[in-house]
């Protein structure tokens, strides 16, 4: 089973939007498996548009001169891929990638592209073509490249087991499939999933975005795929990170191996190079900002995919990423649950616990969203579950004032910051 544990990984979007290039790709790759992939971070994904030769910072083209093959599926640009040329897809690109010792990830769209309908291109190893099988009122609202697909058509299925059978064969080992959740298309993401186990490789599937998603789906999505986006594109933006303190409290419980509810992208280091939104810049969130995000991503066991462009990013970024709890806490912890949200005078105070699946060892996370420091107590016996004589507290962050005292549990923590320890009982 694929994704055993939450995947750890870069994604293109924070940094390049649309316009990634192969050695950009290539250049993160490298960073990546020499700073990072000790420390469980193995995926590259190349987000949208990759197909597209024209593709811009802040937006979309509409009606792009997508490169298609002659079934109608996207092919990477070769003015942005050279080694795509020729017909060979990504197939050298992700042979790079896993020579580094990485996973290659790309990002599809929703439905048949709106060109090959135009040209009614058919649609591989059937009788149909695309104009068939296109479903041209579910459309997405927000990218104009597609129109949707008619699953009561066979060829839907057709064109999908096509399109995933050729990522197969490049060696793509993780797909992010868009505009499939909100609304929540039921018959396209089981199409998607039913695509990947026909194409004989183990690939893990990755759903977007979050937008209002409701944890009804929990079962279907359990079913079908192995990541789900629970909100809308995140930035760095204080308030879009505290929004996700809610969303995370609700998704945590149905956290389980092969099916991770995914807070988003985290839009560290240096982003915005030529992206959707913003211009060229290091992560606006404060260090205390950026511990808080990492903290509560990995108590509540979200997918870890950052957004920064890996080279230009700052040391303290690399060193941030590659701290040992983070990859200590998201892959071997279990239960991560919210305890405590409490309004006080000035911020809210909340409180999440989780326990080491190989040991005594338990985690606490103590967040405060206020704009000065708060002395923080917590009972000990609300983290551990029941008295013990004797608890050690190890710091996970540096710098950080924890102590522990009858029975309490003490900490100073920074504005829209945290206090993250390790509990070990006696």
């Amino acid at each position: 089973m694929r994704a055993a544990t939450p995947p750890m990984g870069w994604n293109s979007w924070d940094s390049f939007g649309t316009t990634v290039t192969e050695d950009e790709v290539l250049a993160n790759a490298k960073v990546m498996a020499e700073r990072l992939l000790p420390h469980g971070w193995d995926t590259v994904v190349v987000d949208i548009a990759w197909y597209d030769p024209t593709a811009r910072s802040h937006g979309y083209n509409a009606d792009a001169p997508l490169t298609l093959d002659g079934f109608g599926r996207q092919m990477p640009s070769p003015n942005r891929f050279p080694s795509a040329a020729d017909g060979a897809g990504f197939g050298p690109l992700a042979a790079q990638v896993h020579e580094l010792g990485l996973k290659f990830g790309l990002h599809i769209m929703r439905g048949i592209p709106r060109h090959a309908v135009e040209q009614d291109l058919p649609v591989l190893g059937t009788e149909y073509t695309a104009k068939d099988v296109a479903d041209l009122d579910h459309v997405c609202q927000w990218n104009p490249d597609n129109y949707g697909l008619d699953h009561d058509h066979p060829g839907a299925q057709a064109y999908y087991d096509a399109q995933v059978a050729q990522f197969a064969a490049w060696g793509v080992d993780f797909i992010k499939a868009d505009d499939m959740q909100a609304p929540y298309y039921e018959r396209e993401i089981a199409a998607y999933q039913l695509a990947i186990q026909r194409s004989g490789r183990d690939i893990s599937l990755s759903l977007s975005p979050g937008t209002g998603l409701s944890t009804a789906h929990i079962d279907h999505l359990r079913e079908n795929a192995q990541m789900w986006r629970i909100s809308d594109d995140l930035w760095d933006r204080w308030e879009d990170l505290h929004a996700q303190f809610a969303r995370l409290a609700r998704w945590a419980p149905f956290q389980q191996a092969g099916g991770w509810a995914d807070a988003d992208m985290l839009p560290l280091g240096r982003i915005g190079i030529r992206a959707e939104r913003g211009e060229p810049r290091h992560c606006r969130l404060t260090l205390d900002e950026q511990r808080a995000m990492l903290s509560l991503w990995c108590m509540a066991r979200s997918p870890l995919m950052v957004g920064g462009d890996l080279p230009t990013s700052t040391e303290e970024t690399l060193e941030l990423l590659a701290t040992p709890a983070v990859t200590e806490v998201l892959q071997g912890s279990v239960d991560g649950r919210e305890l405590l949200r409490e309004p006080l005078e000035g911020g809210e105070l909340i409180v999440w616990s989780a326990r080491s699946a190989s040991s005594d060892r338990a985690y606490a996370a103590i967040f405060w969203t206020g704009e000065e420091p708060h002395e923080a107590s917590v009972a000990l016996s609300s983290i551990l579950g029941i008295g013990h004589a004797e608890v050690t507290a190890a710091d996970l962050w540096p710098g950080q004032t924890t102590a522990i005292a009858d029975a309490l549990l003490t900490a100073t923590v920074p504005a829209h910051g945290v206090a993250w320890v390790a509990l070990d009982a006696a």
